[in-house]
């Protein structure tokens, strides 16, 4: 990932400490008035990986979002490495905003650049790809049509498929599309494999293509497992709620670079609020 891109940025934190890092949680990541929760997870997720050069891919990440983030605020994440092997660092982290506990993630961390051995490196089982229109012939993600304000939309290209971007197009509540950085400095550097856990909790929620205006869904708790590291900078992402119950929803979700590799799977309990 170019040294000086806007997710780096945006991300960084300052060593103040063992364990110990301090930064700044900006706003063009917001989801309304609140921080995206793929974004500050990516926070967390960058201490882990500096706590562990040697192992700096997220492999598993669950994340339980205890209450909002605080846009455009200090934030200071608190990291305990539980144990280090040969191949994993597993480590506990929390982010913390104004005194209050605003996330807890529990990760294993690994070195996706090692090459695949054994019995399923040549089985071909794999989650396959959806079939897609190119990136540029899917609308963009529109704030308008979700019924929020989507300053996030300055970092995330996010383009839907033509299938999905009419509510109640296909009458089931799911979403796919394309998904990459925006920013100049990324055009033609494939993510990184903390970006792809971001870009998991940045699509349109799946209940839109059901249910139209929803507005904010709120995560209580998101689940990644990253596969490979992305080798383009478009990835493409199909999303599918399993279940509404009551106000909670579940959504598994799916991310392949544009070779059709899958990058990585997710699931997540959200709030659908009135």
């Amino acid at each position: 990932m170019t040294e000086h891109s806007n997710f780096l940025q945006d991300t960084a934190l300052v060593s103040v400490g063992a364990g110990l890092w301090q930064g700044h949680i900006v706003p063009n990541w917001n989801i309304g008035d609140n921080p995206n929760g793929g974004y500050l997870a990516a926070v967390v997720l960058g201490a882990i990986a500096e706590l562990s050069p040697e192992h700096p891919d997220p492999l598993s990440v669950t994340t339980h979002f205890l209450r909002p983030g605080v846009a455009d605020a200090a934030c200071e994440v608190q990291v305990e490495l539980v144990r280090r092997g040969r191949t994993l660092t597993t480590a506990r982290a929390r982010l913390v905003q104004e005194g209050k506990t605003r996330l807890e993630v529990l990760s294993a961390f690994g070195d996706l650049a090692q090459p695949s051995s054994g019995v399923g490196a040549q089985t071909g089982v794999t989650l396959r790809a959806p079939e897609l229109p190119p990136p540029m012939s899917c609308p963009e993600r529109s704030g308008e049509a979700q019924g929020v304000d989507l300053p996030i939309l300055d970092r995330v290209d996010i383009r839907v498929n033509p299938a999905d971007a009419v509510v109640s197009a296909g009458g089931r509540a799911e979403i796919s599309g394309w998904i990459r950085l925006r920013d100049p400095a990324q055009e033609s550097t494939p993510a990184s494999s903390i970006a792809a856990v971001t870009f998991t909790d940045a699509f349109p929620p799946a209940l839109f293509g059901l249910l139209g205006v929803i507005g904010w869904v709120p995560t209580i708790e998101l689940t990644v497992h990253v596969r490979r590291r992305p080798a383009t900078p478009w990835l493409r992402g199909r999303f599918v709620t399993d279940d509404l119950h009551g106000s909670r929803m579940i959504e598994s979700g799916a991310l392949w670079d544009e070779n059709g590799d899958l990058v990585a799977q997710s699931r997540q309990l959200g709030l659908l609020l009135s």
